[in-house]
């Protein structure tokens, strides 16, 4: 049912019509408009628009000049730094499409993407860069990277930086090192700095709204990561949705330290922030000090964020010198924040923390809380262009408010499909009153008022701080143990994670005496961290059903809640 007016955010509207320009045409503009303005602030040193602007037409001339061509997919492997968001945009301006990948993944992980991706030019920081080197020589040669763009931390910012700027002292060596460039079978190595050095024209900008812009992956209950395939219009929707949403405005200030891997931060944060010409403060990875103090000094208004991320800072014992006056807009999503902390923030900030809900395959917010009217643990309403309702998961009929069922979803930030998988297309769509709405596959009631809850989850899936850690994805990669025989993965309770992932396994004949320990170090070894189990559980044999199947289930019932 249609949420009430009472309900809906202020000036804010309903529908909007999707842009007929590209992604990159958000940054042309906002440049041209307000060139003095600061794009970025990266440790202290500051990117206006005009200056990132003139980096990302190089970087676009000097990926022409290596071959990339329009279609081409390119990935980036970085963390938050001024680099990974010249390297989206110069890729746009090229005409080519955008393989964001999680700089936690390693080789073994890495190897998927290059191949799926059918990707032959990678950008990447020169902590990340011999993991993807690694993972290209596992490949066959004509599968393998073409060239490899390397850049360093300190292409971005001053290493001596001192005060309020200053990377943590734990986050020295990593970020000021100068990594050599590493050695990759049939590529080219580059560095990021000779690339923004380029002299050559940039090609015609072709691409526009109907266009394949980027390829996030997402696992999912079964094999490896698929492709979701994002248009520039679904992408540039929910980019301008956030904005309207949110009340940002060009003045706008955001801490921009969610991930801009995950389709969060790339759309709504980075994006968004763009498209409005707002000041983003870049942050590579979560650190609470360092994060109190850039909110107080740049008087940071907009924080979106994952609930764990305001626990973890209101617990800081410096807490109280942090001047946090200046936000006037924080929200997220991915976990659920604590109702005694959305009560703290309300009570000590005037803050009313809007959780949103969204997935990879939607370009984010598909529901949020609406700014002046936000419910605690809560999805929100559907956002702007969303129609949404909750149905019974096996006749597909739409459920009164009160009932469970699974949440489908409509709107313009829909993706088109799953990249090489349209099998998997076909059955993540239905038709419902001639509309094509996406199956979320996650269990949902509406009260009253129109605002969307979730109850459980149709999808096996681990939500462990707000990373999605897919259990099948988890076992493929734990079956390549030579003492694993079987392995099941399930979620655990966790105080500070909500969720975290416990391996029930099966030892080979043979390998009894393998430890804990032993599974553990390899598995650190092998996926990124935010999967590895943090408990292995030995059993003898795993559940199964009648025709073979492990009953996951069963294991997943008998963990305490």
């Amino acid at each position: 049912m249609p949420v009430s007016d009472a309900f809906w955010p202020r000036n804010v509207p309903r529908t909007m019509p999707t842009a007929a320009t590209s992604v990159w045409h958000n940054l042309h503009d906002s440049a041209q408009r307000y060139p003095n303005k600061n794009a970025l602030v990266f440790f202290g040193t500051k990117t206006t628009y005009a200056q990132l602007a003139y980096q990302v037409e190089r970087l676009a001339a000097y990926l022409h000049q290596i071959g990339v061509r329009k279609g081409d997919r390119v990935i980036v492997l970085m963390q938050n730094c001024p680099q990974l968001i010249i390297a989206h945009y110069a890729i746009l301006r090229a005409n080519a499409v955008v393989v964001p990948v999680n700089p936690m993944n390693l080789a073994q992980e890495l190897r998927h993407y290059i191949e799926d991706a059918d990707a032959r030019v990678a950008l990447a920081t020169g902590d990340l860069a011999p993991q993807l080197a690694k993972a290209s020589d596992a490949l066959v040669p004509e599968q393998q990277l073409k060239h490899l763009i390397v850049t360093q931390f300190t292409d971005a910012f001053d290493a001596q930086v001192q005060g309020d700027d200053a990377p943590p002292e734990v986050w020295q060596k990593w970020l000021c090192s100068e990594y050599p460039l590493p050695a990759i079978e049939g590529a080219q190595t580059h560095r990021f700095s000779d690339a923004l050095a380029c002299t050559a024209t940039a090609p015609v900008h072709e691409v526009g709204a109907d266009d394949l812009a980027v390829l996030p992956y997402t696992s999912g209950t079964t094999g490896l990561p698929k492709g979701c395939m994002h248009l520039h219009r679904s992408i540039n929707f929910n980019a301008t949705a956030a904005t309207l949403w949110g009340y940002s405005t060009m003045e706008s200030v955001t801490l921009a330290v969610v991930p801009m891997f995950h389709i969060t931060g790339m759309v709504a944060v980075m994006h968004g922030s763009i498209y409005k010409a707002a000041t983003q403060i870049l942050m590579p990875r979560w650190d609470r000090e360092l994060a109190g103090r850039l909110i107080s000094k740049w008087k940071v208004t907009n924080w979106t964020n994952i609930p764990t991320m305001v626990i973890d800072l209101l617990a800081s014992p410096n807490f109280a010198s942090f001047d946090l006056t200046s936000l006037l807009y924080m929200g997220g999503g991915g976990a659920a924040m604590p109702q005694a902390v959305a009560q703290r923030l309300q009570d000590s900030y005037g803050l009313k923390y809007a959780e949103g809900y969204g997935l990879t395959e939607t370009a984010a917010p598909t529901h949020n809380n609406p700014v002046d009217h936000p419910k605690q643990q809560c999805l929100g309403i559907p956002f702007i262009g969303v129609t949404s309702y909750i149905v019974d998961p096996e006749t597909l009929e739409k459920l009164p408010p009160g009932e469970q069922g699974e949440i489908v979803v409509n709107g313009p930030q829909v993706f088109e499909g799953y990249w090489k998988h349209p099998q998997a297309t076909a059955s993540a769509f239905v038709d419902i009153d001639g509309m094509r709405f996406f199956r979320t596959g996650d269990l949902g009631r509406t009260d009253e008022d129109g605002y969307y809850f979730i109850t459980d989850r149709l999808k096996r899936m681990i939500n462990a701080s707000g990373f999605k850690v897919w259990p099948a994805e988890v076992e493929a990669l734990m079956f390549r143990h030579p003492a694993i025989q079987e392995a099941c993965v399930i979620a655990a309770k966790d105080d500070y994670r909500g969720e975290t992932v416990k391996a029930v396994v099966v030892l080979r004949q043979g390998h009894q005496d393998t430890t804990e320990e032993e599974i553990l170090t390899w598995c650190r070894e092998n996926m990124a961290v935010y999967k590895t189990p943090r408990i292995i559980s030995f059993v003898d044999a795993l559940p199964k059903s009648g025709s073979g199947k492990v009953m996951w289930r069963l294991l997943q019932e008998k963990e305490p809640t």
